[in-house]
């Protein structure tokens, strides 16, 4: 196996926090062809350097699902939302924001059906006139106070 340069060093120093980019877009990152970005990377899965592609997920180890609800509604204020989001003991977290969005939502669950359960019964809430999800998938940085 040859030693690893600048450039593979770089590759993967990308692909360990985006493992799913799209070559053009490491190619471009790193300033090489396509081609180039394509044989360095094959290189370096062949000499098991790059032994598999995966998603991180740390939340599932410890049997929680952590997510965003990003909530537009329908109008403002909309305080029946508030008390059934109150309701339910998976709410973490709820702020009102500016912009595009009106609330957004952090829950706490113990899997993807209770989720997708959660997601629904906020969703279908008539001040509610659209909802979207984002799963937690690490906390790169998370301070206390």
């Amino acid at each position: 196996m040859k030693e690893l340069d600048a450039k593979d060093r770089e590759i993967l120093g990308i692909l360990t926090k985006e493992a799913r980019i799209p070559l053009k877009t490491l190619a471009g990152r790193i300033g090489l062809s396509r081609s180039a970005t394509s044989e360095r990377v094959a290189q370096l899965e062949k000499s098991g350097v790059i032994r598999g592609y995966r998603a991180d997920v740390g939340q599932m180890e410890q049997g929680l699902v952590c997510a965003f609800l990003l909530v537009t509604l329908v109008r403002t204020p909309s305080l029946g939302i508030l008390d059934q989001l109150a309701r339910h003991p998976e709410v973490r977290r709820v702020s009102s924001v500016s912009g595009q969005l009106d609330l957004i939502v952090e829950v706490e669950v113990p899997s993807i059906d209770r989720l997708n359960t959660l997601r629904d019964l906020i969703a279908s809430h008539t001040g509610v006139d659209d909802l979207t999800t984002a799963i937690i998938l690490r906390r790169d940085i998370e301070r206390t106070a």
